[in-house]
């Protein structure tokens, strides 16, 4: 089955879990671009699993509790986890989350952004409110959590499957498999905690009706997109298996075959940046862009000459958005980047 199928599957299959209710969601990846075989492709970042068992596995997340009903429990990543009254004090451990609690009307009190990083994101600032630092994604600071007496937690297992006890003692913790492919799941599952089902619903419906009309605003000829992020000591090409990925997919952008695996990224050096070719190509940066050693890649003959390149195709865009985003908020703002290039 192939990705965009799987993830609407899972997709469908929470929704239809949360409708019944109402009736009654960093990583990486090493493998070389197209040199193993999809059926093998693994998520090193998860110990191992496949992102197929993702995908099923947050397809069974949900409740069934009605709207408005409390306490409700939530089947989730790591169990169940039952929340006994509407979470007033919500505590986020990701972007991801952070983007989807915002989105919905609530204003966290705390927040753990990635590393490095300065905070609150500037697409979400204006409505997010003034969330207290709880550390960062990969170094929760567990004490600084407690301290603001949350009565719910909302995370991953990739990130911080470790800390889950401890959380839990804190207080209600709901996590999702991962931030990235599955992140429509991953809002609902949100949403469902939250008890704003209905809302997350419709602001995905409309997401989905925009990336649909920008898809038929490019028109049939649609240009190849290539998705590349420099970090600190790599250099990755985002593939199917990406919060991206999930969107270019949406709009019906083709993707260079190199980047139509069944994984976040393939990984390459400077010296095989030409396997980046596209007829567009758009570049994030995570952190310090000198620490990316990214001026160095592109001063190389071989970027250079990409046909993105000469012809002008070849743009930054925003990293917080197109890559850390992972979530409604931040797929809309990169729909209408696509737009603002794609749609003359």
């Amino acid at each position: 089955m192939s990705l965009r199928r799987r993830g609407t599957a899972a997709a469908v299959a929470l929704a239809a879990a949360l409708s019944l209710a109402a009736c009654g969601s960093g990583d990486g990846s090493s493998a070389p671009a197209g040199k193993e075989d999809t059926a093998k492709k693994k998520d090193v970042a998860t110990g191992g699993k496949d992102f197929g068992d993702a995908a099923a596995r947050t397809a069974a997340m949900g409740t069934d509790a009605k709207p408005g009903q409390f306490p409700r429990t939530l089947t989730h990543a790591l169990g169940k986890t039952e929340i006994e009254a509407a979470p007033e004090r919500v505590v986020v451990l990701d972007v991801g989350e952070l983007d989807n609690v915002v989105s919905l009307g609530v204003k966290p009190v705390g927040y753990a952004p990635s590393e490095g990083d300065d905070g609150i994101p500037g697409y979400l600032a204006k409505d997010a409110g003034t969330p207290k630092s709880v550390g960062t994604i990969n170094n929760l600071n567990l004490e600084a959590i407690a301290n603001l007496q949350p009565d719910l937690i909302l995370g991953s297992q990739l990130r911080a499957a470790d800390k889950y006890d401890e959380l839990s003692k804190i207080a209600p913790t709901v996590f999702s498999v991962r931030p990235g492919f599955t992140w429509k799941e991953n809002y609902l599952l949100n949403a469902a905690a939250l008890d704003r089902t209905a809302e997350a619903k419709a602001k995905l419906a409309a997401y989905e009706t925009k990336a649909e009309q920008l898809g038929a605003d490019i028109g049939p000829d649609k240009p190849t997109v290539s998705m590349v992020r420099y970090l600190p000591g790599k250099i990755r090409l985002y593939a199917e298996a990406s919060f991206i990925g999930t969107i270019l997919e949406d709009v019906g952008l083709p993707r260079p075959e190199n980047q139509q695996i069944d994984e976040l990224a393939a990984e390459i050096s400077p010296e095989r940046i030409d396997e980046a070719d596209a007829d567009w190509i758009f570049t994030g940066v995570y952190g310090d862009a000198e620490a990316t050693k990214k001026d160095t890649a592109q001063a190389n003959p071989l970027w250079k000459n990409l046909q993105a390149v000469k012809a002008g195709r070849a743009k930054d865009v925003p990293d917080e958005t197109w890559y850390l985003g992972l979530g409604v908020t931040a797929a809309n703002s990169v729909l209408d980047d696509l737009r603002a290039d794609l749609v003359k």
